[in-house]
């Protein structure tokens, strides 16, 4: 029998304290992104309390009820709508329900399918026309937050056989080709905006990320894990080695940085990178589980291994971690200690026991010894808020796998693009 981790006491009293929609203050709810933002609202913690209920920890009334709200009024598509808010992350959040109760939700997800793989068309469409137009991309036109790989994550798993899954993946293929822009090569992901997706003064040159959430690792990962679930289209392996061989360029041990600038590229030296956190957003956590999910797709055991040292190094090295600050999903430690347990999951056995053993000293991290869970629940909702990305509720849906030592009953994590 597995030993549940005390962390998970954590996890339990932040559910029972975000069980009921109206409990939630009204500086949380009065704001105008609150019903259908995955990432700050209702639909994110509809996805706790769905795979709470789903692993019998929860009863099915409290998701029914997260959900009911995250679906009561119109529901935003087009230009304004991406993995994070509007149709895409009702379909996400509606998928992972109908995943484990089969049968729910259908009429609601045939419509957004419908939805999403039309939006998706059409950001394809001016995708491909900005590429033969020979002009750098928006980071919101591909990246894992706003972009066709967040979206793809939805249609891959709503629509794995369908047209719009293709389209993408051939967008993100053509992605990783050079651009050359003021009489330079450059790498296709190259942006003019700042790392936030708007002009920033501070990158005059624009810069090249190597995130998952705003970065090219975003496309590794959903181009992997369509391969590793058959989904292929011509060049998407060779785009996988492209993008691979960019991050190797980059790498300095275990750690990658957060973007490039044209600095990086004309520059005679590179400096030691300083201590970051190993964030799933930007950091080692993120981009090697999406090194790792390439070595599988591709069958590339030396990838493999070195992913999976570099993610167990990573999350055992003292600066990197006094340089993560809270516990959040995004890029605190519930986080970190659940990529690790996806990544032993999937990692040889050489690696596996190490990468458990790391996710077990991260959940010391987040509940230590002694710890009330009450309190530190409480804390954590009036010092991050309740929400999915960076806030209580994702933070009490991080820690339910590594804490219990199972596999996620739904794919919740598939807006991470972790799995």
């Amino acid at each position: 029998m597995t030993t549940l981790h005390p962390a998970l006491r954590l996890s339990d009293r932040i559910a029972e304290l975000l069980a009921d929609p109206a409990d939630v203050p009204a500086a949380w709810t009065s704001r105008p992104q609150w019903r259908q933002s995955l990432a700050h609202g209702a639909p994110g913690i509809a996805l706790l309390h769905i795979e709470r209920a789903a692993t019998g920890r929860g009863p099915w009334a409290t998701a029914r009820a997260w959900l009911s709200v995250a679906a009561n009024g119109p529901v935003t598509s087009g230009s304004d709508s991406y993995l994070y808010y509007g149709a895409p992350a009702l379909a996400h959040a509606l998928d992972c329900a109908a995943q484990a109760s089969p049968g729910s939700y259908q009429r609601a997800l045939a419509h957004l399918d419908q939805t999403v793989a039309a939006d998706a068309a059409g950001r394809c469409d001016e995708a491909l026309a900005r590429i033969d137009r020979g002009d750098l991309p928006a980071l919101a036109e591909f990246d894992a937050i706003r972009g066709l790989a967040g979206v793809g994550a939805v249609l891959l798993r709503r629509a794995p056989g369908g047209n719009a899954i293709r389209r993408i993946l051939d967008c993100l293929v053509r992605l990783t080709e050079d651009i050359k822009h003021d009489g330079e090569l450059l790498p296709g992901w190259w942006t003019l905006d700042g790392p936030s997706g708007k002009p920033d003064k501070r990158f005059p040159g624009g810069h090249a990320n190597t995130g998952v959430a705003h970065g090219i690792a975003g496309p590794l990962a959903l181009l992997a894990l369509a391969l590793r679930r058959g989904v292929e289209v011509d060049g998407q392996r060779e785009a996988i080695r492209v993008i691979l061989a960019w991050l190797e360029r980059w790498r300095d041990g275990h750690a990658w940085p957060y973007w490039i600038t044209p600095a990086h590229l004309t520059g005679p030296d590179r400096r030691p990178l300083p201590p970051q956190r190993p964030s799933w957003c930007y950091g080692t956590a993120g981009v090697a589980r999406a090194q790792q999910l390439a070595a599988l797709a591709l069958g590339d055991h030396r990838l493999r291994h070195e992913a999976e040292s570099a993610l167990a190094s990573a999350l055992l090295d003292p600066p990197a971690l006094d340089a993560t600050r809270d516990l959040s999903a995004c890029h605190g430690y519930a986080g970190l200690a659940h990529i690790a347990h996806r990544a032993a999951a999937d990692a040889s056995p050489r690696t596996a026991t190490r990468l458990r053993s790391v996710a077990n000293l991260l959940l010391e991290t987040t509940y230590p010894p002694l710890a009330d869970p009450d309190e530190q629940a409480r804390r954590l909702l009036a010092t991050a808020g309740p929400a999915f990305l960076e806030g209580a509720a994702g933070t009490a849906l991080a820690l339910l796998a590594p804490a219990t030592g199972a596999t996620p009953a739904t794919h919740w994590d598939a807006c991470l693009l972790t799995a």
